[in-house]
């Protein structure tokens, strides 16, 4: 019997050991998504205890709390820190077979050195040490003991990047770049939509009175985020927009939504099918890598998002039609020569082999992978969606070019989900060997390796260095 989390972890046999210990597990990580704050790197945040560092934005963990029964006063509430705490730690024995069990355990022990299982009796034992150790941890020196080399966070155009340029000035080794996130200039008609187009007119210092002004007020951020050092933009939406809309007539749209009149939903779909070809072509000008994370069916508990807001651990995944969509949006770029390196995220897995096969239909000649299915995303990055995303583009494509795993995440605490990933790949490759479906060839299956953890990322996204 294999312990629990030992090294063999995920590995079943030598030749996924041999990968994984000798070759994936000493890679630097290129974290090119993930939601951590650039302020809390900047200021080499200190964290109070476990619960601050631990649980304070976890959805996923919330999310199992309240399948438990813990009252939302121990999750989102008014409960003290440690009384969060010991709801998480009562909870943790029952999350056995959903990754929140290993990720917790991997967590523990690769931050604290713990192998003790977290239940309510070792709680308090665990919280002492956890606490006692993050003395020493700060934001910036897990950055170096995980071997973050870059972090990409997850920026609004109306971000005026100070902390971004007060990092480019350090002596940090990790590289933090900003990527442009400008899903709300998609938000037309929607009650948020005005405000930010005042906060998008003071960041680019230009009068927004139309359209035009609208667009060069992001053109101009743009160009501020370009010398900033971002090369990478990020969508999240529920399917992508490719209605064809001319410019008079999203022009039309904005001025209609700007003096307060309904915008239909056919309008506001026409307005984002024009916006999404706008960002495409600015992205493209500037050599950067578009990421569209597609899928997700977010806040659907409306009494929970009134109390609690967004955000809050009430999404699941979307049963939207993807493909027409998204096929017709990459063809509208490719036919006037502006398809950016992009990334697709899927978040539902009867899509699965739909996206590893689009992205066969718009590789650009000369560049490896210039469209990647990106890694299993939000509810599927565990073992079976991780396996069920790299068995498809095995499949499909070719998975020697894939640029590997993301933490996606908000937490200074997500880094062993790299070591999470790269186990499941390594295993995968080892059965391959074992059953002589691969040439059990070192050269051969390190680079593979060493790629997809490392040098494929590297390579493909062009970060400023």
């Amino acid at each position: 019997m294999t312990a629990f989390l030992d090294e063999k972890f995920l590995l079943a046999n030598d030749a996924a050991r041999r990968l994984y210990h000798d070759r994936a597990a000493h890679q630097p990580i290129v974290d090119y998504h993930c939601h951590l704050a650039p302020k809390d790197i900047a200021e080499n945040r200190r964290f109070a205890n476990l619960f601050e560092i631990w649980l304070e934005g976890d959805h996923y963990k919330w999310r199992a709390m309240r399948a438990n029964g813990i009252p939302e006063k121990f999750i989102t509430g008014a409960a003290s820190p440690y009384e969060k705490y010991l709801a998480w730690a009562r909870t943790v024995p029952y999350t056995l077979r959903n990754p929140l069990y290993h990720w917790t355990h991997l967590e523990l022990q690769r931050y604290f050195g713990l192998t003790q299982l977290l239940d309510e009796d070792s709680a308090p034992k665990i919280w002492e040490h956890a606490n006692s150790a993050l003395n020493e941890l700060t934001a910036q020196s897990i950055l170096a003991k995980f071997q973050v080399e870059v972090v990409c966070t997850t920026d609004d155009p109306t971000d005026d990047l100070r902390h971004h340029k007060k990092l480019a000035k350090s002596k940090l080794p990790t590289r933090v770049f900003p990527a442009f996130r400008p899903d709300k200039a998609l938000a037309i008609g929607k009650p948020e939509f005005g405000p930010w187009i005042k906060d998008l007119s003071a960041a680019a210092n230009v009068q927004i009175r139309n359209f035009s002004t609208f667009l060069d007020a992001l053109c101009r951020r743009h160009d501020y985020f370009h010398s900033v050092g971002c090369r990478l933009s990020d969508h999240g939406l529920d399917h992508c927009f490719a209605t064809p809309c001319p410019e008079r007539k999203a022009a039309a749209i904005f001025s209609r939504a700007r003096a307060s009149k309904n915008v239909t939903e056919e309008e506001r779909v026409q307005f984002a099918s024009f916006m999404m070809l706008f960002f495409a072509r600015l992205d493209r000008e500037k050599g950067w890598t578009k990421q569209l994370h597609l899928g997700a069916r977010r806040n659907v508990n409306t009494a929970a998002r009134r109390r609690l807001g967004a955000d809050s651990g009430f999404d699941t995944v979307g049963d939207f039609s993807q493909l027409a969509s998204l096929s017709s949006y990459l063809d509208l770029l490719t036919q006037e020569d502006a398809l950016p390196r992009m990334i697709l995220y899927n978040s539902n897995p009867t899509d699965t082999f739909a996206f590893a096969t689009l992205i066969g239909s718009f590789q650009a000649g000369g560049e490896p992978g210039h469209i990647q299915y990106g890694s299993a995303w939000w509810f599927l990055d565990q073992k079976q969606g991780i396996t069920a995303q790299l068995d498809a583009l095995s499949n499909t494509g070719l998975l020697s070019r894939f640029i590997g795993m993301v933490t996606d995440s908000r937490s200074f605490m997500s880094y062993p989900r790299h070591e999470y990933f790269r186990r499941t790949l390594c295993d995968l490759i080892g059965q391959d060997v074992e059953r002589g479906e691969l040439p059990n060839d070192d050269a051969l299956l390190q680079r593979l390796i060493e790629d997809i953890c490392y040098r494929n990322a590297q390579r493909f996204l062009r970060l400023p260095q």
